[in-house]
């Protein structure tokens, strides 16, 4: 330092380098440093309090954008404008999926509309297959179950009401969602890039452990979560063709999106139909034979076995009890985006344990503490 320098410019060097004590600043800049923190707090609580209702649309656009990064590359290479390639990918994704919805609410309106017009045979139907059962044959049900089928018929009917009231909502999320993803497809790189630069130095690999783990789960995650919805999907498909089941293809959607819902899943569509093959079609092989498959097949194999373990093998960071463990209480906890919430933070603390203790973990993963360790040193 220049022997010209005043007071004011050590300090500032100072503050610069990576070791300053508390003592070197002044009282006029700690005021201020208290000043800025708090007001830092505050900008920050209304933040994310102004995005709470659209914070599943950010990361699901974080997330699918992300996806989309090697397809955009590709089109950009051929449209010459990164803005374009952004709408075109999007478009390839979002115009499919708007054609089955269409599909699946003209479908669904018309059930309704039947149910609605037909619901004291309905009740007729569910009343003479309860008076089957034991206990309770005696019992006088038809007006309660007609009461019932007409509510739900009603609710049925009225479900374009409902979404309209919450159209605003949703039209905001969906707008999100749509501009969340253009976003990340053009910026991703200057945004990468500045977020790196801003790490420093004796952080880096503590940084690239994070990132490279980050990365690795949430694919093996988002790719065993979908492979599995489809094939769950197609066997709720194949039962409803099979054994003939209005709506067959609708009912099969249905079970891909539900399957993303904590909690619920696609029982919530073979349980019902399964109960419909009794009651209606007094099909009581059918019933109990559509409720074992969907049961033994999508709900224990593809679910609980099937989903952590090809998440496990294609993120190559976790084995199938950490991954389980992240996919079901990840959703349990934080709802849809616990699909990604959950491997991603099994997969922070895994990178802390190892850039923390300077060896691999071989708990977190299958083959010991040579096979994680390679992956470390890469």
């Amino acid at each position: 330092m220049s022997e010209r320098d005043t007071p004011e410019d050590r300090r500032r060097a100072d503050r610069r380098s990576d070791d300053v004590r508390l003592g070197d600043y002044t009282i006029p800049e700690l005021r201020k440093a208290v000043v800025t923190g708090l007001v830092l707090i505050v900008i920050a609580a209304l933040f994310f309090y102004m995005i709470a209702d659209v914070i599943v649309a950010i990361i699901a656009g974080v997330v699918l954008g992300a996806f989309l990064i090697p397809f955009h590359e590709w089109l950009t290479r051929w449209l010459r404008r990164r803005w374009l390639a952004a709408i075109v990918a999007i478009a390839v994704v979002i115009l499919p999926l708007v054609v089955v919805l269409i599909y699946s609410w003209v479908e669904v309106a018309d059930a309704a509309a039947y149910l609605e017009a037909n619901s004291r045979q309905v009740a007729q139907r569910l009343t003479d297959a309860l008076r089957t059962i034991p206990f309770i044959r005696r019992i006088a049900v038809e007006d309660d179950l007609s009461a019932l089928v007409a509510s739900m018929a009603n609710r049925g009917a009225h479900v374009v009401d409902e979404i309209n009231e919450a159209f605003g909502g949703v039209t905001i999320s969906i707008a999100v969602f749509l501009v969340t993803v253009f976003y990340i497809l053009t910026d991703h790189a200057r945004v990468v890039g500045y977020l790196r630069s801003k790490v420093p130095g004796r952080y880096r690999d503590l940084e690239q452990a994070i990132s490279g783990n980050v990365r690795a789960v949430v694919y093996g995650a988002l790719y065993a979560t979908f492979l599995t919805q489809l094939v769950k999907s197609a066997v709720v498909l194949t039962m409803n063709l099979a054994w003939d089941v209005p709506l067959a293809v609708v009912l099969a959607i249905v079970s891909f999106f539900i399957g993303f819902l904590p909690i619920v899943g696609s029982w919530a569509v073979y349980v019902p139909v399964a109960l419909y093959l009794v009651v209606f079609r007094g099909e009581v092989v059918g019933g109990i034979a559509m409720a074992t498959i969907g049961f033994t097949v999508n709900t224990l194999f593809l679910s609980l076995y099937l989903r952590p373990k090809i998440a496990a093998e294609k993120s190559d960071v976790l084995n199938f009890y950490w991954m389980f463990l992240a996919l079901v209480t990840g959703v349990y906890t934080f709802g849809l985006v616990g699909v990604i919430i959950g491997p991603v933070l099994i997969g922070v603390l895994k990178a802390i344990f190892e850039t923390v203790t300077g060896e691999a973990v071989p708990i977190f993963k299958d083959g010991g503490a040579g096979a994680a360790g390679r992956r470390l040193e890469d």
